[in-house]
């Protein structure tokens, strides 16, 4: 098993919380380089823009290219031992198909892989995710689990639910919601299992350090229903809030309402699907493989979020 220290990360779509977070925490606590593959340069200048020390900072490399451009990767990949996929969309666009974000960057990362240094690869998926799903956006990611893991480079697919970490917009969303009096949620008995993002990366750097192969479902220590959920947040911040249901039928015509009458709608039925996927699964199986001790809990990982909210009010203060 090669040293951790001396391993060059490919990471694509590294500007998304989970991408940004990976590149502090690995360069922070490695000698590891990274070459951070982002689709434009104002993502490229975010990243730059990272709290990263003289020394860190020289440790990253961070390149602007399109995902489905094979030669451009093929480049950006010499060196590297390790890749990270992080490219996916949860809504889908005229511009953005889900067949573009999901299976053709698949295609193009599983071919630079097995004609690069890279020897492992992760990526990572979403709970639920599977080739003959009846919702479009699962059944794509489905596809792209199927094209990557049939790679020759040994490749780890990690299935998760939603990921809370400090300072990401769905976070920020929930602890909003949870402070309401009143909060309005579709199906509030469907359940959610979050996952603090600090154990998703410590997941990602142990399958690469196993070198595993194969899919993993991965899910928070507890799956509860979003009216609790929303509770839970409440409770931690010494509040109650109210949860009033609202059917998913009516969520779904609205849904389809706005994709009929708009360009970009904010909301569509795929989303809403994935959204309202009932997640309920034993992370025990996926910790003994990846070699992983407890999983922090759902108010430990509400009571981070907030004193990261403290801190930066503190700041703004300041």
């Amino acid at each position: 098993m090669q040293d951790a220290n001396a391993q060059q990360w490919l990471v694509t779509g590294a500007n998304g919380n989970l991408g940004r977070r990976f590149i502090l925490e690995t360069l922070a606590s490695a000698e590891a380089k990274i070459c951070a593959v982002v689709r434009s340069q104002r993502a490229a200048e975010q990243l730059e823009m990272s709290e990263l020390t003289g020394e860190q900072r020289a440790r990253l490399d961070v390149v602007v290219l399109d995902y489905t451009d094979h030669k451009a990767l093929l480049g950006a990949a010499q060196g590297c031992t390790r890749a990270l996929h992080l490219v996916g969309i949860l809504k889908a666009t005229k511009s953005a198909p889900y067949t573009q974000a999901h299976e053709e960057s698949a295609a193009v990362m599983a071919k630079v892989c097995d004609e690069s240094s890279i020897e492992h690869l992760t990526y990572l998926s979403i709970l639920g995710s599977h080739a003959s799903s009846p919702n479009a956006c699962l059944a794509s990611k489905g596809r792209a689990e199927e094209i990557l893991l049939g790679a020759k480079t040994s490749a780890c697919v990690l299935r998760v639910p939603m990921v809370l970490g400090e300072g990401d917009y769905a976070s920020g969303a929930l602890l909003t919601r949870g402070a309401q009096v009143r909060s309005f949620a579709f199906r509030p008995e469907s359940l959610e299992q979050p996952i603090y993002a600090g154990d998703v990366i410590k997941a990602v750097g142990q399958a690469a350090l196993l070198k595993h192969a194969g899919a993993l479902d991965l899910a928070g220590a507890e799956s509860l229903s979003r009216k609790e959920l929303l509770q839970r947040v409440a409770a931690c911040m010494g509040k109650t809030t109210s949860v009033v249901g609202l059917p998913i039928t009516l969520g779904y015509a609205i849904a389809a309402c706005m994709q009929a009458l708009l360009a970009n709608p904010p909301l569509t039925s795929a989303m809403l699907g994935v959204l309202d996927h009932d997640d309920d699964i034993d992370p025990a199986p996926a910790l003994q493989v990846l070699q992983m001790q407890a999983l922090c809990g759902v108010e430990a990982t509400i009571n981070k979020l907030l004193a990261t909210n403290a801190d930066a009010e503190l700041k703004k203060v300041d």
